[in-house]
């Protein structure tokens, strides 16, 4: 039984949580398509190629390395994204590239012979600031040219701009997608982002589904006036109608949702933004998740008469633009049993568990058979500087990760 080097991979994850890294919160800041989130992309590219293995970055900014060749036989292939969210944490993402790296490197230096080729990829654009998961949409064939020229992030800037300031081209993205027959396989090692595993002291999660989520950029538009002269029963405050909302949350879980429901509102922009203005304007984001396609439906038809009623109560106007819908996913059963039976072999705790927040592997899952391995996250916390998982958590995860890619690759 080979076993990785967790000192390597430790190098390696601190290696690149310097890239984008800020003092003074002391969070990740690598957005999708930044100078932040392209630096580590280069960094990554030229590691690997230092390395010896075959490397290069595709139309819609993924990154691709590993050994053998995927146009002669199918390729396991492995990986997460390497975009954080503002003030992320270092292992989001990061830690299923760099373990799928530590696998290639484990393999490489046993002269591990294998029949198929294995390949990893750092996906573009995960997190999800233009709507979706662009990179591993792009990888399953699942844009289309109309999505890719009017995307757009919450402070307007383009899909299209983003890529052409670093060099990429919109057209190219579409370029992207691998046919089904190229892949034999796809894993995904990933922090769980939530409590379930840390609280239960379980090491592994064989995750079954992941859930679905929908993104709206939400517009309630009222009225600026002077908050010291405007009567409060004649404003149409478009904070008020905001508010309102936010306790209507609760409610619509509950009529319309399932223990797994979330809905969040995340960004907030209040126009003009003075402290002496009664806000005529109110510019936020709603995210709704739940592993029902159905149910989520119900969800956004809630929000909507929830948003609507409430615009009419303090005379505004609603507007809103979905700006992604992707639907629940189930993992494949044999690769969720195999990684059931490495984490057994390992002589590791391990559950079946769903997964409420989105991943790369929901989208390889509709042209391959798609597993995705979970570790404990500290207390839960992901998305923020103190988003920590245990060393030994890491090393036995990408323990179960090799065992899982040798077997599939043989």
């Amino acid at each position: 039984m080979l076993n990785i080097n967790i000192e390597r991979l430790k190098r390696s994850i601190r290696e690149l949580s310097q890239i984008g890294y800020n003092e003074e919160d002391h969070g990740v800041y690598r957005w999708g398509f930044t100078a932040a989130d392209m630096e580590a992309r280069h960094w990554l590219l030229d590691t690997v190629k230092a390395e010896g293995y075959q490397a290069h970055m595709d139309g819609a900014g993924n990154v691709f390395f590993g050994i053998g060749d995927y146009h002669e036989k199918p390729a396991v292939l492995t990986g997460s994204h390497l975009d954080t969210v503002p003030a992320g944490g270092i292992f989001d993402g990061a830690l299923g590239v760099l373990s799928g790296l530590e696998v290639l490197r484990t393999l490489t230096e046993h002269d591990v012979q294998l029949k198929h080729p294995v390949w990893v990829v750092a996906t573009a654009e995960e997190e999800g600031r233009f709507g979706g998961m662009m990179g591993s949409q792009a990888i399953a064939g699942a844009l289309n040219m109309d999505w890719l020229m009017s995307a757009h992030d919450a402070d307007n800037v383009y899909l299209k701009d983003a890529l052409a300031e670093h060099g990429l081209d919109v057209m190219n993205v579409l370029d992207a997608a691998w046919p089904p027959e190229r892949l034999k396989a796809f894993y995904e090692l990933h922090i769980e982002q939530g409590p379930v595993l840390f609280n239960e002291d379980i090491c592994i999660g064989a995750v079954e589904g992941i859930s679905g989520v929908f993104k709206w950029i939400v517009h309630l538009k009222g009225k600026a006036d002077h908050a010291g002269t405007a009567p409060m029963n004649m404003r149409s405050d478009a904070f008020m109608g905001l508010a309102d909302f936010a306790h209507e949350i609760d409610r619509i879980i509950a009529e319309d949702g399932t223990d797994k429901t979330r809905i969040t509102v995340g960004k907030v922009d209040l126009k003009p933004g003075s402290p002496h203005t009664v806000p005529g304007e109110a510019v936020f984001t709603i995210v709704g998740r739940d592993m029902s396609n159905e149910i989520m439906e119900d969800l956004a038809d809630s929000c909507r008469k929830a948003l609507s009623a409430i615009a009419r109560k303090h005379r505004l106007m609603f507007e809103y633009e979905q700006v992604s819908w992707l639907k629940p996913q189930a993992c494949s059963d044999k690769l969720t049993q195999i990684i059931e039976k490495k984490a057994k072999s390992r002589k590791l705790s391990c559950v079946k568990m769903p997964s409420g927040a989105g991943h790369d592997t929901q989208f390889l899952a509709q042209i391959t058979d798609a597993g995705l391995i979970f570790i404990p996250s500290v207390n839960g916390v992901s998305h923020a500087p103190d988003e920590w998982s245990h060393w030994h958590d890491v090393e036995a995860g990408t323990n179960v990760l090799l065992d899982c890619i040798i077997e599939s690759a043989s």
